[in-house]
């Protein structure tokens, strides 16, 4: 019995799952908010690959094909989905310590009425690189930040841009952001190699971001406040017991990540250390959490692995501050496990049935240079934020579709995963339906398009990896690796 004949699906047959998909989530925009992430785009993408497989086989594919695909591509995942896990158990342990607490107390103290903007890009990095998460360092920080704004006279519009450049700049930059994890993972690189990497271009767009806030600051009558900043550090220090002995946990990271440690280990360790430290500086904590006052090792244990597993908070006399010292541990990534498993689905069937093969193949008639290689991808993720109005579908469905082109060309895939990250995880904070800018909007209480002409990081950085590939600075060749490799 001979094979049916596989056929090449057409450019309209290939988007139409992509359409589908699109149509989908601006219905789950538009029903749930910002609470999409809870499973209604997962179902999205799921049905969406229901389609794709319905036209594959319609053009003489087979489901068990199919089905392997898809199994092969949820492997490539698996390493993110080690990392998210572990990422966090980390958070958990790290707030445990008081490790974020000392990082948000003493970052505060930099914040000076004469620079108060470029203050307010720094703090909002340094928190969300320390929490690995642009969300809660806006809805926290950054709320506290835009209060102390209005206080001096300053336009909301200018804060808010502050505040997103410094949160989104953390976000994209921390290893425990799930962008920064999902963006490698789609790539076909690792964690630090992807962070290495993107500081060629994400350095260059934060010194510029805080020269023009600087520029903007000094020509600004501010007048001192610093009485909001007093209160943030006084429930910080009621709560947590805040030594410098903590900074040695970062430290300790940083350390064995510049040491090249793989990435899983090095979050493990960072983990179990951060959680030694809170058993050590944090005693009223970990009795407050266990509830067990007459055995302190059972105590530790019991809050040691509940803040690795599971939510764990620090209740503070502040209602608006309980939400900075708030995290879900393992069980608070498993919505973007689920999220990264349906979209590997949706990718596997959409390569199984030659879709993107096809879509690409309409693209690539445009691309004859490095330059427009990486354009593309940047307009395809800034696109998939504008239509699909979710950050992750703006990394995934790229990254699926270039990963095989940027090899196929001789690029290394970080030059891959640098350009999701430049493109798409900044840009979704500017598009007002995406739940990014809708999320920011209502906890900032500044509209979109009021901030986006100051969200500067956002602005300047998929305009910069574009310069850096056209410019043809910094762009690695995977025979360049080779080379290196005979030499020695």
């Amino acid at each position: 019995m001979s094979k049916k004949e596989t056929k090449q699906p057409t450019l309209l047959q290939s988007f139409i799952p992509i359409i589908f998909l699109i149509i989908l989530l601006t219905l789950n925009v538009i029903i749930w908010g910002e609470a999409t992430l809870d499973g209604s785009n997962q179902i999205a993408l799921l049905l969406a690959a229901a389609v794709a497989s319905v036209i594959s086989i319609r053009n003489g594919g087979n489901w068990i094909d199919i089905r392997a695909n898809i199994v092969e591509t949820i492997g490539k995942a698996m390493p993110a989905i080690l990392i998210l896990l572990f990422i966090g158990a980390l958070s958990g342990t790290w707030l445990m310590s008081g490790v974020i607490p000392v990082l948000i107390y003493y970052g505060l103290d930099v914040l000076h009425p004469s620079i108060f903007l470029f203050a307010a890009v720094f703090i909002s990095s340094l928190v969300s690189l320390a929490t690995g998460s642009s969300w809660s360092t806006v809805a926290t920080i950054g709320v506290a930040l835009l209060g102390i704004g209005n206080a001096m006279g300053i336009n909301p519009s200018i804060t808010a841009g502050a505040i997103i450049s410094g949160a989104y700049f953390g976000d994209k930059m921390s290893p425990l952001s799930d962008t920064t994890n999902l963006a490698p993972a789609m790539a076909g690189t690792d964690l630090f190699t992807h962070i290495r990497y993107m500081m060629y271009t994400t350095v260059p767009t934060i010194i510029i971001t805080f020269i023009i806030f600087l520029i903007i600051g000094f020509n600004l009558d501010i007048a001192d406040k610093t009485v909001q900043i007093a209160n943030v550090q006084k429930v910080i220090s009621e709560n947590f017991n805040l030594s410098l002995w903590l900074l040695l946990v970062p430290a300790f990271l940083i350390f064995i990540i510049v040491r090249k440690v793989m990435p899983i280990p090095a979050m493990l360790l960072g983990t179990l250390v951060g959680g030694i430290f809170g058993i050590i500086f944090q005693h009223d904590i970990v009795i407050n959490y266990s509830g067990i006052t007459n055995n302190y090792a059972e105590a530790s244990y019991k809050t040691l692995i509940g803040a690795m597993y599971g939510n764990f908070q620090v209740i503070t006399s502040d209602p608006k501050m309980n939400d900075l010292f708030k995290t879900g541990g393992m069980a608070g990534m498993l919505p973007t496990i689920w999220l990264i498993l349906s979209a590997m689905v949706f990718g596997g069937v959409m390569e199984a049935g030659g879709m993107l093969k096809r879509i690409l193949q309409s693209i690539m008639k445009k691309v004859n240079s490095t330059g427009s290689l990486v354009a593309s991808t940047a307009v395809s993720c800034i696109f998939f934020n504008a239509t699909a109005s979710d950050q992750y579908i703006a990394i995934v469905v790229p990254g699926r579709m270039f990963a095989d082109v940027y090899k196929d060309k001789g690029y290394k895939p970080e030059l891959l995963s640098r350009t999701l990250e430049d493109s798409g995880t900044v840009t979704s904070v500017l598009v007002p339906w995406n739940t990014c800018g809708a999320t920011q909007s209502r906890v900032l209480g500044v509209s979109t398009i009021d901030y986006l002409p100051y969200a500067f990081f956002n602005l300047i950085s998929p305009i910069m990896t574009i310069l850096f590939a056209y410019l043809n600075i910094k762009i690695r060749r995977i025979k360049d690796e080779v080379k290196t490799e005979e030499e020695k």
